[in-house]
């Protein structure tokens, strides 16, 4: 099949491209990763608003297992942003959590509470929160509440 490009001519109409791209112009509709990173951005933690009122709500349910000041199944949360992942002393934590050399942030807590095991394999936190908004709730609740 042979493909030719005509000059553009304010009077001439260009033959479809049949996919194809003339020099200089984009024909169709967007790319396909155009749409991926629309819905990544929208996905992350950065884009959705949290609400840390709601967001102690959520954290009710973590309350199983953590607090905000003593160690409990799970380590305290006071003062978990910024701090190195597995790094209290006075808690016993899983050896994949003491190895991950990551600091908790936005992006973390948010790999996290979607899910631990895929995050970090080998951690003992099972638990997860799988709507972006609960999660986004809990992070803005530790961020302000949990200095």
């Amino acid at each position: 099949m042979s493909f030719s490009i005509r000059r553009p001519c304010r009077n001439k109409v260009l033959p479809p491209s049949r996919g194809k791209v003339a020099k200089g112009r984009m024909r169709g509709r967007p790319p396909r990763s155009a749409a991926f990173l629309l819905l990544a951005l929208a996905a992350s933690p950065a884009c959705a608003a949290g609400d840390p009122e709601r967001g102690q709500q959520v954290y009710e349910g973590c309350q199983d297992c953590h607090s905000l000041d003593k160690n409990d199944v799970g380590p305290r949360h006071r003062g978990v942003f910024g701090r190195k992942a597995g790094s209290l002393s006075d808690f016993d934590y899983s050896q994949a959590l003491k190895e991950a050399g990551f600091v908790w942030d936005e992006t973390t807590l948010d790999k996290w509470l979607t899910d631990p095991q895929a995050f970090r394999p080998g951690v003992r936190m099972f638990y997860h929160l799988g709507e972006p908004q609960d999660r986004a709730d809990v992070i803005a609740y530790l961020r302000e509440r949990a200095k």
